[in-house]
């Protein structure tokens, strides 16, 4: 369970760098942009991972993931006055996540930790969020490939690019790695 634990935190590290580096290709206009009636923009996304984050992962061992301060029909109105706001933000969720798993042994993964009073292994809870997020960063790519157009860098293998990325990787000799420890 050691190395799920540090299989875990590498996930989660490799979704905040997907988002990364998305914002690293957009304006702040670009990140405000919500390209249709009722649609989130990637601000609003951001603001809503960055809000769960807080609440699940503060005490997340002795208080429900779910806080009573926490305004979640709020997260969906962009509030946020510049890209340094919203990019503070990002990491502070971010950083409330890691210092959270961080703090794990692996005596704790087999806890009862509660989301809405829902009962949940710690391990549960990881996965649940980890699934959440995955889904929201997906978002935030998709709008940025979307907004930037001919213009996006790939952030994954290029489209055409396949043949060339299988040749590298099966180029090397096998071992056991997380597949982001050559990113």
């Amino acid at each position: 369970m050691e190395s799920y634990l540090s299989s875990i935190i590498k996930q989660f590290q490799y979704y905040k760098q997907l988002g990364d580096k998305t914002f690293e290709q957009l304006s702040f206009e670009d990140l405000q942009n919500d390209i249709s009636k009722d649609a989130n923009s990637i601000a609003i996304i951001t603001k809503h991972l960055a809000g769960n984050m807080l609440s699940r992962w503060t005490n997340f061992l002795s208080e429900d993931g779910e806080k009573d301060w926490r305004r979640r029909d709020l997260e969906f109105i962009d509030t946020y006055t510049s890209r340094e706001e919203l990019v503070m933000h990002w990491e502070k969720g971010w950083q409330c996540l890691f210092d959270a798993i961080a703090s794990l042994h692996v005596t704790d993964l087999n806890k009862i930790i509660y989301i809405r009073n829902q009962g949940h292994t710690v391990v549960e809870g990881i996965n649940r969020q980890l699934a959440h997020y995955a889904y929201h960063v997906g978002q935030i790519v998709f709008l940025g490939k979307v907004l930037r157009g001919v213009n996006w860098q790939s952030l994954s293998i290029p489209k055409g690019g396949s043949t060339t990325y299988n040749d590298e990787k099966f180029s090397k000799e096998k071992k056991r790695q997380h597949f982001t420890d050559d990113l």
